[in-house]
């Protein structure tokens, strides 16, 4: 019997030892696994790091010159661009940029806010099933197809208002609907999907026990909507606008083929030229000083959306401080 015992201590005392090997080995490949996804994780972050920083570099190497030879003054802020005689002003093409993105995203955030509203508090689920696949379709359409769309559907639409608007003034030069107002419809329509996937993920993350709470102190679906789940998702929102305003100010091939390519100053029936459109256009067959002040409006066009971005973010920021006093406030 005491022999027997003593195997039997002897079994567990191996067993335990191969256990504890087994949880050793465990362990350490699991720290080498962490070590190696930590390491890759790092190379990651410093990569994008980095390619932000080759780009902005490469840009400005490349587009400062110009800047120089031109005058900051004359490039900035003077109002013709005429390549053949190295007149190179781009305020009609920053003006056309700015105002361009502006009405787009007057007429898409309104529209792309309440469908997003529409899809998360309103509709049925099987409506819901059937308009949720066609918007995540809007966004995989490429940009050539809107601009195509744009050139057969929005031109003529554009060009019978605008005969209407200037049947009486002789001194309009007509454009054939290839104008801003074309340009901004378009715009419009291609930041719609960005507005309404993030603002309707938004929306679907406020709890429901606000939407509760306001019921049941007598409010209508409708207030509770506006009064209480658009202002709790008011950050997610802002984020869609910002994206929104990114994919309309670096936008291209679609608004070529729809604005008229002409660097006039903007006019909602001009055809019009945008920071963008101006460097696809021209620069296959640029070269000398007009192929470096192509280059000095893509560092325009870069500093620009940084600038958006920064202010955009720091207003979410803002809104994000505010929301967690409140809340703070609310609790306390």
């Amino acid at each position: 019997m005491a022999k027997t015992n003593d195997a039997a201590v002897i079994a567990v005392g191996v067993t335990d030892n191969h256990k504890s090997a087994i949880r050793s080995k465990k362990i350490g490949f699991t720290n080498l696994s962490e070590r190696i996804m930590k390491y890759i994780f790092t190379v990651c972050g410093i990569t994008a790091v980095a390619c932000v920083l080759m780009i902005t570099i490469y840009m400005i190497i490349s587009g400062a010159p110009a800047i120089g030879k031109i005058g900051i003054i004359d490039f900035l802020f003077g109002d013709t661009w005429y390549a053949k005689k190295e007149q190179f002003g781009i305020l009609p093409l920053i003006l056309t940029s700015f105002f361009g993105t502006f009405g787009a995203i007057v007429i898409g955030v309104p529209i792309g806010l309440l469908t997003a509203v529409f899809l998360s508090e309103l509709a049925p689920k099987a409506l819901r099933n059937f308009v949720k696949p066609a918007v995540e379709l809007l966004a995989g359409i490429p940009s050539v197809i809107y601009g195509l769309l744009g050139a057969n559907l929005v031109k003529p639409l554009m060009y019978s208002i605008e005969e209407i608007i200037y049947a009486n003034d002789p001194g309009h030069q007509f454009t054939g609907g290839a104008n801003l107002a074309s340009a901004i419809v378009v715009l419009a329509i291609m930041i719609l999907p960005t507005i309404i996937n993030i603002s309707e993920n938004a929306l679907n993350s406020v709890p429901n026990d606000y939407r509760e709470a306001s019921c049941g102190l007598g409010a209508t679906k409708i207030q509770t909507i506006f009064k209480v789940v658009i202002p709790a998702a008011k950050s997610g929102i802002a984020s869609g606008v910002v994206l929104g305003v990114g994919r309309a100010i670096g936008e291209a091939m679609a608004i070529i083929l729809v604005a008229g390519n002409s660097a006039n100053m903007p006019e909602l029936f001009s055809s019009v030229k945008f920071l963008t459109t101006g460097v696809v256009a021209e620069f296959p067959y640029s070269s000398g000083l007009h192929r470096e002040a192509l280059f000095a409006v893509g560092l325009v066009l870069f500093v620009f959306i940084m600038i958006i971005n920064l202010i955009l973010n720091g207003i979410l920021k803002k809104g994000g401080k505010k929301e967690k006093t409140a809340k703070r406030a609310g609790k306390a």
